[in-house]
């Protein structure tokens, strides 16, 4: 316990009755003291008031405080001990009346009444270091109950602590001081190592006084299985809202049939800006309907009817870790916007507990009654969530407008009340009007142009001919607003010289956008056929179309890419030895020429009784090693051979004739009668039938 809480002051509201009325008799024998009258005052004087011994007309103040101690030294021993007065003396009636006089009633109290927990005296220095050090144990290993903690801190003190008479409290004292130091211990184990694993805030707490000052962002899967509106497959759609921490009012949500994006963020911040537009088939009820803005005005500024929802600028926003939220584009949005971005803790949903409250909220009171609900645990899910499914994802964005605008914005908020009016009741819609009444409301609404300075930018080179790249795609060779800029380096300097802005949005990569001269235009994509209309289609499928044309080796390349390719094509024609004039091919052809020549003098100088040489032909290197082995090969053939002569192999045709069961047919000849003659039968060698039927 430090110095300060021990100087704290105690209030009047932390007494209990009992107390309260002991310091109420304590003032009265104080105020009889100080002024002759238990109520300080003549005016509300009792009927034996002033008593003599209290008379300030006949008595001092010192007199008074001596009699005082006297008559409660009379008391009886019980009476005094329930007032707390078992021994007054004169200093302690001046010490109550100083009190008095700076604290008021409570200054009367005994410091005994609203004496602060002292912790637990059984909890010593060693039983405190076993217990932390179980504690981090514990988060490391799986989970384990109470009884097997208390094992572990008798284990630790025993081994740790020997020879020392330490005493380790009972369980239940254990139990109840590991609840108080590390929190009730009812999360998932790998949930209680994350959040272990993040340090401790260090900065002040965001209390929010007025709409608007912190916005929170989060999504989540929607829990309900809705139809395509192309196929009509069932599919999972991500909820993204954006809930005011003062109001509790939704003020925007997304639903997006993938996971949402930076540019789903994006737009969604443009809807907190953004009066929502009333719908076919929403009453009076769902108008605007705050009071001090007049809803024509608004009308006339939103150019229409506007629902009864809150939009403002937004001064602060609350997101999480995800890839959504935390990347240079949203970073880039907020600047745009003038919003600041307080990033949550990592693993640590408190900081955003409202929008979590939000989250189960809607799905207790709207979700769970949509068909093709498939509940929170996959143990909860039904028979076949998805042949339940029967609303799309227009249809459940409509049902989710409507909701939060006749039910959300109108519910009573029960565990969330102003400071102003802790036991007041109040809605969303009651908080924000308060809210204008007080403060007003500012009626910023944004232009449409501010859709374009939301979208990311890409920084791009002019093509004459083909326009500008980005993405992978070619973008406005045929547009005429992009003729200033052909060839032209843009008037930018620092890391982007000379490049053109261009903005592009993920979710329709059909074209892109480009301000000139204070005006957005748009740059159609190049394959775009002219009066014709092409489903849209992103980033992702964009990225596919890519990949494939990698896969298929259809992916352009650059020179140095290309380089590789290049010389080995030049290899193959002109190696780096055979280039003229370079000094190691000179020298090794003087090389060459020098043994060539000695080979000849060599030949020159041998009898003559020698064949002579064949005339000396100039060949490539290679060749006279390719000779060499063919001549070193017939040779060894030869020898194995011997004297005898090879003899010549079978001709095919033998070898086919001889197994064909028809003989072929061919012409005879003097030559085959005189075969005939010796006995020998006309025909193939092998004898056919032919030949059996001419002998017979």
């Amino acid at each position: 316990m430090t110095a300060g809480a021990r100087d704290r002051r105690p209030l009047v509201e932390e007494l209990s009755e009992h107390d309260l009325g002991r310091a109420r008799v304590r003032l009265e024998h104080v105020m009889e003291v100080e002024t002759g009258f238990r109520s300080a005052s003549r005016c509300w004087a009792r009927s034996d008031e002033p008593r003599p011994a209290f008379n300030p007309a006949t008595t001092s103040v010192g007199g008074r405080r001596r009699a005082k101690v006297t008559e409660l030294g009379a008391l009886s021993e019980t009476e005094a001990a329930r007032l707390g007065l078992e021994s007054v003396s004169e200093r302690t009636l001046k010490r109550m009346a100083a009190r008095y006089r700076e604290y008021g009633l409570v200054g009367l109290a005994d410091g005994r009444w609203t004496r602060q927990a002292g912790g637990h005296p059984s909890v010593t220095a060693e039983v405190e270091e076993a217990i932390r050090a179980v504690h981090e144990q514990c988060l490391r290993r799986s989970r384990i109950s109470m009884a097997s903690r208390e094992r572990l801190v008798h284990q630790y003190v025993r081994e740790v602590f020997p020879g020392r008479e330490v005493r380790v409290p009972h369980r239940t004292t254990l139990a109840r001081v590991w609840r108080e130091w590390f929190g009730p211990g009812g999360a998932r184990q790998r949930y209680v190592r994350s959040a272990a694993a993040v340090p401790a805030p260090t900065g002040a707490l965001v209390v929010a006084s007025r709409p608007g000052q912190v916005v929170v962002l989060d999504s989540t899967p929607l829990p309900v299985k809705v139809l395509d509106d192309v196929f009509g497959t069932p599919i999972t759609v991500h909820l993204t809202i954006a809930l005011d921490a003062y109001t509790h009012s939704i003020v925007a949500f997304r639903l997006t049939p993938v996971a949402e994006s930076s540019i789903e963020v994006a737009m969604l911040l443009r809807d907190v800006l953004s009066p929502l537009p009333m719908r076919p088939g929403w009453g009076e009820d769902m108008a605007w309907p705050y009071p001090g803005v007049p809803a024509a005005l608004v009308a006339d500024l939103a150019g229409g009817p506007v629902a009864g929802l809150p939009f403002f600028t937004p001064e602060a926003i609350t997101v999480d870790h995800g890839a959504a939220f935390k990347n240079h584009h949203l970073v880039e949005v907020a600047r745009t916007l003038g919003v600041d971005v307080l990033p949550a803790r990592a693993m640590r949903p408190t900081d955003k507990a409202a929008c979590e409250r939000a989250f189960a909220a809607i799905q207790s009171l709207l979700l769970e009654l949509v068909p093709g609900w498939r509940g929170i645990d996959v143990a909860d899910r039904g028979a076949d969530p998805e042949a339940d499914a029967a609303w799309t994802v227009a249809e459940i964005e409509h049902l989710l407008a409507s909701w939060i605008v006749a039910v959300w914005q109108n519910r009573r908020l029960d565990q969330h009340a102003p400071a102003w009016d802790p036991s007041g009741r109040h809605s969303p819609n009651t908080l924000f009007a308060a809210a204008a009444a007080r403060d007003g409301i500012s009626l910023e609404i944004p232009p449409p142009q501010l859709y374009y300075e939301l979208l990311p930018v890409h920084f791009v080179k002019v093509d004459p001919r083909r326009g500008v790249k980005v993405g992978g795609l070619w973008y406005g060779a045929r547009s005429p607003a992009l003729d200033p800029c052909r060839g032209v380096p843009a008037p930018r300097g620092g890391q982007q010289t000379g490049k053109w802005a261009v903005r592009r949005d993920p979710r329709d990569c059909r074209q892109v956008f480009i301000e000139l001269d204070g005006a957005w235009h748009t740059l159609p994509w190049n394959a775009l056929p002219e009066g014709e209309t092409v489903p849209a289609f992103g980033d992702a499928r964009v990225g596919e179309v890519l990949k494939e044309a990698v896969r298929a080796g259809l992916r352009p390349r650059t020179d140095a890419e290309l380089l590789p390719v290049l010389l080995d094509l030049l290899a193959a024609v002109t190696p780096v030895e055979a280039w003229p004039g370079r000094p190691d091919a000179r020298k090794k052809a003087a090389t060459r020429a020098r043994e060539l020549a000695r080979a000849r003098a060599a030949l020159s100088d041998r009898p003559v009784e020698q064949p002579p040489l064949a005339p000396v032909r100039r060949a490539a290197p290679g060749r006279e090693v390719a000779d060499a082995v063919t001549a070193d090969r017939a040779r060894r053939r030869r020898a194995a051979a011997g004297d005898t002569p090879p003899v010549p192999a079978r001709a095919l045709r033998d070898d086919v004739r001889s197994r064909l069961l028809y003989p072929i047919a061919r012409p005879r000849s003097d030559h085959d009668e005189h075969d005939g003659q010796d006995g020998r039968l006309t025909g193939d060698a092998g004898g056919g039938p032919a030949g059996r039927e001419e002998k017979g």
